[in-house]
């Protein structure tokens, strides 16, 4: 069943073509370092906040961080959890992932197992999701041992997203990794956009308007922006990224 998040997502997309959404590492954020980020993306136009992190273990500094960004924005704020440890009440909605083609099935069912009661808990929207890692993966390829699918295979992550389609999942997210220096080809993602038909996430490097424009014409329907809001004056390139996808 698509719950109230999932619902709002598909009505601004159908409303504004391709959104932006901002992704947040609870991982070692003040809170007055957060409150500034968020409130400058709201500002600038970004339509929505993940938050994770591949490596958090702090649920107390996730918890806190959920807290804060729910206290400050009427944004969806959905969780995106590397693992077990990354689930807060305080979300609106996490992102409920399989990590489609990592080696290791803890990552793929043995990790969503031991949380699907905290979700039921906490009465969580949960949203399916099928994630692939592309080419290098950076720290997220690396910490979800993932077999890396090479950026010119992009049949190969068609027929996961695809198998991913088949088993109910309404959501693929292509993620390039953390830290990367080069976003997801279009060729790729154009491939995926052709067979997959819910909600296509695409991540990692998007710094620029041109990648960002590029990215959404080849079918993206929303574009995660991480790297580039921890950098000092990120105002002005994603203020360039909002823009150039409100005038599609």
């Amino acid at each position: 069943m698509i719950g109230i998040t999932e619902n709002r997502l598909l009505n601004i997309i159908k409303k504004n073509g391709t959104i932006c959404f901002a992704l947040i590492d609870s991982e070692g954020k003040s809170q007055k370092q957060t409150i500034n980020t968020i409130k400058k993306a709201e500002e600038i136009g970004i339509n929505g906040i993940l938050i994770g992190g591949s490596t958090a273990t702090d649920q107390k500094e996730l918890d806190n961080i959920t807290r804060t960004i729910k206290s400050i924005t009427s944004l969806p704020v959905i969780l995106f959890p590397g693992n077990i440890t990354g689930i807060s009440h305080n979300a609106d909605a996490i992102l409920f992932s399989s990590l489609l083609n990592s080696n290791n099935p803890y990552f793929i069912i043995e990790a969503q197992m031991l949380s699907a009661p905290i979700v039921k808990k906490y009465n969580l929207e949960a949203i399916p999701m099928g994630y692939i890692i592309i080419g290098n993966g950076g720290t997220t390829g690396y910490i979800g041992n993932a077999r890396v699918i090479p950026p010119e295979k992009g049949d190969i992550a068609a027929m996961y997203a695809l198998a991913a389609q088949y088993m109910g999942m309404r959501v693929i997210y292509l993620e390039a990794g953390s830290g990367v220096t080069e976003p997801i080809s279009s060729e790729l993602i154009n491939k995926v956009r052709k067979i997959f038909n819910g909600i296509l996430i695409v991540g990692g490097g998007i710094k620029s308007a041109e990648k960002a424009i590029e990215i959404s014409n080849a079918g993206a329907d929303i574009i995660v922006i991480g790297t580039l809001i921890e950098e000092k004056g990120f105002e002005i390139k994603l203020k360039e990224i909002i823009n150039i996808l409100k005038q599609k």
